[in-house]
This record gives C-alpha cells, structure tokens and sequence, in this order.
C-alpha cells in the first residue's frame, strides 16, 4: 500500500466502502480511462506538425500581406512562407523534421522499455507527459520568438521524440498489470482507439489555430498532455498490489497448468499473492533485452510493424499535406478531412481486436487486414480525390486497414507476447516487450514520413509515394508468413490451440 498515488490518500474516500469485487471494477475502469486519456493526448501533442506544414509551405497568390512587409519581384511568391520551410526542398526539410522526432523516438524507445521495467510506472508517466508537452511548448514558441533557425526545430524535435517515448511501454503496461486475457483483443480494440482519437483531436486543434496563430497549434496541445500528467501523478494505480489486490492472470507453475486452463478471468480478491516468480531479494525480477526477444514471436511481429508503421505514420505527417497539394481545398479544410482516415483507423482497431478474439488467430487477423489494405491504397491514389465523398469514403476504408494490424500488434500481441511468463525466467517483460516491438515499429515510422519527404520532392509525384507504401504492406505480409502458416495449422490440430496461445 506504500505506492498508492497521492490524489486516493487525499481522498480515502475512494477507497473504501462497496464491496472488494465492486472496488476492483471500478479501479479497473478508472485505469482504463487515465490510460486511454493519457495516450490520446500523447497522440494530440504529435499531430500539429502534420498540420502545419500546410502552411509553412503555401502558395501566397491572394493572401494579403501584412503592412510590415512589401512585396518585391524577389520575394511576391514567398513572402507568406516561415523559413526554413520553404522553396523546392521543402518536402525533404519537412521530412527530415520528422524523422528527427521519431527516430529520436525509434531508439530511445528501447531504453524507456528497460527504464519503464524498473521504476514506478506513475512517475515514469507523469514526468514523460510533463516534459512532452514543454517540448511541444519550444516548438509553438518559436512563432511569438521568430525562430528561423533549422537546428532548433530539429533539438526540439530530438527532445520531443525522446520524452514521447515513456508513454507507449507506460501505458501498454499498466494496462496488461490491470487486464487478463478474457475478451482482451475487444477490450484493447477499444482501448487502442485513443490514438486515432487522439491523431483527430489534435489536427482538430492545430487547425482551429493554423491561419491565426501557429504557434498556439502546438502550445494548446502540450498544456493538455502536461495537465493529464498531473493527473496520472495524483490518481494512477500502476498495478492491483499496490492497492491491495491479486493481479489478473496468475502465474501458473508450469506450462501444462497453463495449457488445461480453459480461460483465465479476472481475479477479484484481496493479496497475499504467492504464485509470482520473485528473484532472491523477493521482489520480482525484471526481463532483459536478449531474453525478450527470444520470446517466440516477438522478432515477427516487430518486422511487421516495422512496416505497418510506417505507412501508418506516413499517413499521420503527410496525409494534411497531400489533401492539400492534390485538391483546392485550404489547409485547415484538408485538414479536418484527414480526420476520416482516424476514425476509420478507430473502427478498425476495434475490428481487429474482435476478429482475433473470434478466430484466436492474431498473425492471421493481421494477413486479412493487410492483403485488403493494398488494392485500396492503389484505388485512394488514382480516385480518392475527384470527389470530397469519395476521397472521405476511401480515407475511411483506408484508415480501418492500415491502422487494424498496427493497433492490434500494439496492443493485444504486446500484452500477450509480454504475459506469457511460463516461458521466461523472469515475470516483468511486458514493459520490454512492448518497448522492443513498437521501437522496431517506430523506426519504420521515422523512415517512412523522411522517404515520402525524398520521394515526393524528387518530382512532385505522389503516385511513387503510394507504390512505397504499398510495397511496405507487402513487406510486412511477409514477416507473419510463418505465423499465419502455423496459425492456419492449428486449424486441424485443435488440440494444439491452447499452446499455440502461448508459443506465438
């Protein structure tokens, strides 16, 4: 009980009364808020970038510029623009700013995993929210400041992908501590829907800003993810010991245990728990590196979402800006347009989860996904924008194939992968876990904005960028080649199933 968070010591009263299962579920879905919250707003700091770019980079014809300023030969079709993001280059500078961020964010993700096994999950969040949202703070200030300068963009953004980095393993592991396998993959479908949530509201609210004030379209952001911060430090509950309750999932003490359980459910009773592996100091040891990624399955999925990430965040940085260049609309317009690729990418987190749940079968579900997301980006790229209907129906389609695999693998394959601890030494891997697969995923993320950045630049051709994209999702069809070929299997041997659920 030493670890309860300060906000349930100032009010006790939220601990008590009702009955011990009564109190579980309802700290249960307070975790579920807090985290989902959390990551959404970790989401809504990141996206005004995308947004912005629009209008770093526009055209001037029938703006009206500003008394301070006159209008010569030399500058008459640049005067509107924020240097350094401006001329022929544009799309490569702006791409290279993104890729500052994540793969500042790719590698040291790896590290906040191992951080994250190791120190008290409600600091680690708290402390990572506070500073995101002074990074995304530097940036906005650079507006009031005047700051033209490229390297302090790229600082800002190294620091920015740095900091960002303590939310994905914060989240996915509190979560995995307060949630058992049953209904997991629905229950994470729902949960994981806080990033495209998250994406939505924060292109909402850069926009709301662009053509006024763009400084504020990072500013309002970053005070939001400072202020859920400070909620998690008062009222987060890293784990049900600390509050004086059994964990869900118990550990079995061998495989064979594990296998004759039928389902796992929830257990609602107050500690001592014993089952737990501790090391010789009694307290549970944390996993390290090399043995997490001995865990079957755990390499695979990475190498997908490798690539699953990076037509997803592909998406997320430039999807503003080809609305934009491709179409008449402004940029605030193309702006609240890309929000249907989120609420598409929402529907098919959810969907992914269930599927999975239906068919047990997660590298498969992925496969379905995957193979149906490659005709469509073809089909968006050569018909999405004739029409607003048609480019918003194509998004919406576009955005439940592309995110249902990478929400999924995230979220419910990380938990999973991380939970199976009849097959490690060590009952902490869920933090390493999820930090080594969604690292491996965020590098294919940070290559991917930078490439369509190059590819883009190279001859104003968004065509290639979508031929990228689309060899991307075959790529990582093929990284779950194996595990659907096993998957499929199953199918036969039923038996097998059971094992299955703790081998992949």
């Amino acid at each position: 009980m030493a670890d309860m968070p300060i906000g349930l010591r100032l009010f006790p009263f939220l601990t008590r009364g009702n009955s011990t299962e009564t109190r579980y579920k309802w700290f249960k879905i307070s975790i579920f808020i807090l985290t989902f919250l959390s990551y959404a707003s970790y989401h809504a700091s990141r996206k005004p970038l995308s947004v912005v770019k629009s209008y770093f980079n526009r055209t001037c014809d029938g703006l009206i510029p500003p008394p301070d300023i006159i209008i010569n030969d030399d500058n008459r079709n640049t005067w509107c623009d924020w240097k350094p993001f401006y001329g022929a280059q544009a799309g490569t500078i702006l791409g290279v700013l993104d890729s500052s961020f994540l793969l500042a964010y790719a590698f040291a993700m790896f590290i906040s995993g191992f951080i994250a096994e190791r120190v008290s999950l409600r600091y680690f969040l708290a402390i990572g929210m506070i500073t995101s949202g002074i990074s995304c703070y530097l940036f906005g200030i650079a507006y009031k400041l005047q700051i033209h300068s490229l390297w302090y963009y790229i600082i800002v953004q190294i620091f920015g992908g740095i900091v960002q980095t303590t939310g994905w393993p914060g989240v996915v592991a509190v979560m995995g501590n307060w949630f058992g396998k049953g209904k997991r993959g629905l229950i994470f479908g729902i949960w994981n829907s806080h990033t495209s949530l998250g994406n939505a509201i924060g292109t909402l609210m850069a926009s709301a800003y662009l053509e006024t004030d763009w400084g504020l379209s990072f500013i309002v952001p970053g005070m939001v993810i400072a202020i859920v911060g400070f909620i998690n430090f008062l009222f987060l509950v890293e784990k049900p010991e600390d509050i004086g309750f059994i964990p869900p999932n118990k550990q079995r003490n061998n495989l064979a245990t594990s296998v004759s359980a039928e389902s796992e459910s929830d257990t609602e009773c107050l500690l001592p728990q014993t089952s737990k592996r501790e090391g010789n100091n009694g307290k549970e040891e944390a996993i390290g590196f090399y043995g997490a990624l001995t865990i079957p399955g755990v390499i695979e999925f990475s190498l997908c979402l490798f690539f699953s990430k990076l037509v997803n965040y592909t998406f997320l940085y430039w999807l503003t800006f080809y609305i934009a260049s491709t179409t008449s609309y402004s940029g605030t317009i193309s702006a609240d347009i890309s929000t249907v690729f989120d609420f598409g990418g929402i529907l098919g987190g959810i969907f992914a989860g269930v599927l999975s749940d239906y068919l047990n079968m997660n590298a498969v579900t992925c496969g379905i996904m995957l193979i149906f997301s490659i005709p469509v980006l073809f089909l968006y790229n050569v018909y999405g924008t004739i029409y607003l209907w048609l480019n918003m129906l194509m998004l919406l389609i576009a955005g439940f194939l592309v995110n249902g695999p990478y929400a999924l693998i995230t979220t419910a394959v990380s938990a999973e992968l991380g939970t199976n601890t009849a097959l490690l030494k060590s009952s902490k891997a869920l933090a390493t876990v999820t930090a080594i697969i969604d690292g491996t995923g965020s590098i294919g993320a940070a290559v991917g904005p930078l490439l369509a950045g190059v590819v883009y630049s190279l001859g104003n051709n968004w065509t290639n960028v979508f031929y990228m994209l689309i060899a991307s999702n075959v790529a990582a069809l093929l990284m779950l080649a194996r595990l659907i070929k096993k998957e499929l299997t199953l199918i036969r041997r039923p038996e097998e199933s059971h094992i299955s659920n703790i081998i992949l």
